[in-house]
């Protein structure tokens, strides 16, 4: 299934408190109940003024309706088309 990189502009989320941060968790994660077992939330990855989430999902359509249901900004999708790290090199 694909996996996608999802960038969400949300100003000063690395001020972003625990409570807060758990809050957006947990209304994503009661989208990605609603929606079915063909989307799964990987991670995200926190910086001053934007969220990367990694999604599996079949297609880019339910990675944007997640981003409507849960009233989510998805600035953009981009489908992972590999992934290289240090033992590329080799």
């Amino acid at each position: 299934m694909p996996k996608y990189v999802i960038e969400r502009e949300i100003p000063n989320a690395g001020k972003l408190t625990h409570d807060q941060l758990k809050s957006i968790s947990q209304a994503s994660c009661g989208v990605l109940s609603q929606l079915g077992t063909q989307i799964q939330w990987v991670n995200s990855y926190i910086t001053n003024d934007k969220l990367y989430c990694i999604y599996i999902a079949p297609n880019e359509e339910m990675v944007y309706e997640h981003a409507k249901l849960g009233g989510f900004p998805a600035n953009s999708v981009n489908q992972v088309t590999g992934i290289i790290d240090p033992t590329t090199a080799e």
